[in-house]
């Protein structure tokens, strides 16, 4: 009976584990869209957790770490995504005020 409640009461842990490693599998493949739903399944699983009494609240704040950890990871990675296409934006338009400046010529 112990073990039965025992998963029962992590299954919200279960549900943080889950979530946070479907989210950093799609933050290792730059799955956009993907990342958009999970974290709106991982907001939605830290309420629950937050909600539900959990009686391992050690194993609870060991996921709770990793999910920082991880939405840390998830911060930089898109930080430097944008940085790479606001670069890639800067040499398409100084490409294309090139091409323009060599029709006036031709």
């Amino acid at each position: 009976m112990g073990q039965q409640k025992g998963n029962t009461m992590s299954s919200s842990v279960q549900l943080l584990e889950a979530t946070g490693s479907a989210l950093r599998d799609a933050l290792q493949r730059r799955d956009w869209t993907a990342i958009g739903e999970l974290d709106a399944q991982c907001r939605q699983a830290v309420e629950e957790a937050m909600v539900e009494a959990v009686r391992d609240e050690g194993l609870l704040q060991q996921r709770m770490h990793e999910l920082l950890d991880l939405y840390r990871e998830l911060v930089a990675t898109c930080q430097a995504e944008q940085r790479r296409l606001a670069g890639e934006l800067v040499q398409l338009n100084q490409s294309q005020q090139g091409a323009k400046v060599y029709q006036l010529f031709t």
